[in-house]
């Protein structure tokens, strides 16, 4: 392992380095850093190499001399954005990305990986890491699409309900993002009849009594925070239909969509639910998984 570290005993941002192009996920997480005051960590995972003849064309020096190239690069990138204002720390482990991250994001605030759009084979070779990262921890974990920038506009954090009474985690992570970014909290509740009546055609007036229904519990969720601000202020968007489709639509124009995952019930975890998996495959912009709910 190398590891430059620092005494700042603040929990640091973690940003995930692998060997293609990370450039989108270090630059937000510099800039969370940069708002937080607090370290950012840049970990890249070394693949243990086999020794043996099958692995004469690489070694296991000539992948650590890629891995430390692979840091030198994020951590120019990371010091264009913090100007020396936060420390910023190279870390390279051995092992697997998943695990190595699990326990970098042991002390961590927050996990930031690059996301890239793979095609429907490829997603089933290569299963996110940050889904995976985000079923072991409870710690919040972004995951940054390639090549995203802030679009200018006025900032907008979108974040999803699903059953509302039980959304106080995630509702107060959007919240304090929101407020942090000085956005617009937009949030978004989609319903549907139950399993298997959901394809029954209903008269608009029923169907404006479950949105009206609806619309009251997210609000009454809402003002459980105990920000009166919040609860007023917030653009609060209800409509029949699937989950996936009316958050990716909802964050066309975010800066940040935030979701609730599963907790990780069991030492190997568990997996993060197929609305947030399924976000993290569509959204256009960055996902925060928000941490679970700690269950008594």
């Amino acid at each position: 392992m190398i590891e430059h570290s620092d005494s700042t005993a603040a929990p640091p941002v973690v940003v995930a380095v692998g060997p293609d192009d990370v450039s989108s996920a270090v630059r937000y997480g510099a800039q969370e850093a940069l708002r937080a005051g607090c370290p950012l960590h840049l970990v890249h995972a070394v693949p243990v190499v086999p020794q043996g003849p099958e692995t004469v064309l690489i070694t296991a020096e000539g992948v650590e001399k890629f891995g430390r190239e692979s840091l030198a690069i994020a951590v120019e990138q990371a010091e264009d954005v913090v100007h020396g204002l936060v420390p910023v720390v190279e870390v390279l482990h051995k092992g697997a990305p998943v695990p190595v991250l699990v326990r970098a994001a042991k002390d961590a605030r927050l996990v930031v990986l690059e996301h890239r759009h793979l095609s429907r084979l490829a997603r089933l070779v290569n299963r996110t890491i940050a889904g995976g990262v985000a079923a072991h921890t409870r710690v919040p974990v972004v995951a940054v699409p390639t090549g995203w920038t802030p679009s200018g506009a006025p900032p907008v954090v979108v974040v999803g309900v699903d059953v509302p009474g039980r959304s106080a985690a995630v509702l107060a992570a959007a919240s304090a993002e929101a407020r942090v970014r000085g956005a617009t909290l937009r949030v978004v509740h989609a319903w549907s009849l139950p399993d298997p009546y959901d394809t029954l055609r209903i008269s608009p007036e029923e169907s404006q009594r479950w949105t009206d229904r609806s619309r009251a519990e997210v609000c009454a969720a809402l003002d459980a925070l105990g920000d009166v601000e919040v609860a007023i202020e917030a653009d609060v968007r209800v409509r029949r239909g699937g989950a996936v489709e009316s958050l990716v639509e909802a964050a066309a124009d975010a800066d940040l969509l935030v979701v609730g995952r599963h907790d990780p019930i069991l030492p190997v975890g568990s997996h993060i639910g197929p609305v947030a998996r399924a976000v993290l495959r569509e959204a256009t912009c960055p996902v925060l998984l928000a941490a679970p709910e700690v269950r008594r």
